[in-house]
C-alpha cells in the first residue's frame, strides 16, 4: 500500500499519520508497514532538545495504525473504524533517533465484535527497539 491508499483506509493526517507504506499485507490477519523517522517531525522539538528521541507512544501508535490497515483493508470491516483501547506488555528495548527507518509488524490475534486484540514489533535495522500487545474497538463510521 501506498501513502494514497493508507490514507483511504486510516483518518488520520500528518502529523499524527505514522505509516508511511505497507509492505506485506495479509487482510484481516497482519501487515508489516514503514515509518521513515525525520528531524523535521514536530514531537522532536521538545522530546528532547539536543537529542532528539522518538516518544515511545508513538511507536505503539504507529503499530495500532499498521493494525488497523490490515483490519479495515478487509471487506468484512469496511466502513468501520478502530480506536486503540488499550495496551499490555510493552516494551522499550532502544531508543529511535531521526533518520532511523521503523519496520513494524502487528498481527491481528483475536477479534470478537466490536472488540479484538493484536500484538506487535517495531525493529530498526533487525533490531527489536518496541513490542507488546494492543486492544481495539471497531465502531460503525
Amino acid at each position: 500500500m501506498n501513502i494514497e491508499e493508507i490514507m483511504s483506509i486510516l483518518p488520520h493526517r500528518y502529523p499524527f499519520l505514522l505509516v508511511d507504506r505497507i509492505i506485506e499485507l495479509v487482510p484481516g490477519k497482519r501487515a508489516v508497514g514503514i515509518k521513515n523517522v525525520s528531524i523535521n517531525e514536530p514531537h522532536f522539538k521538545g522530546h528532547f532538545p539536543g537529542r532528539p528521541v522518538m516518544p515511545g507512544v508513538l511507536m505503539i501508535e504507529a503499530m495500532a495504525q499498521v493494525g488497523a490497515c490490515a483490519l479495515l483493508c478487509d471487506d468484512k470491516y469496511k466502513n468501520r473504524i478502530a480506536y486503540l483501547a488499550g495496551v499490555d506488555r510493552i516494551r522499550f528495548r532502544h531508543q529511535v533517533f531521526p533518520g532511523d527507518t521503523l519496520e513494524i509488524t502487528t498481527e491481528l490475534v483475536n477479534i470478537r465484535g466490536n472488540m479484538g486484540k493484536g500484538s506487535g514489533s517495531v525493529t530498526v535495522n533487525n533490531e527489536t527497539v518496541c513490542g507488546g500487545e494492543f486492544l481495539f474497538a471497531l465502531a460503525e463510521i
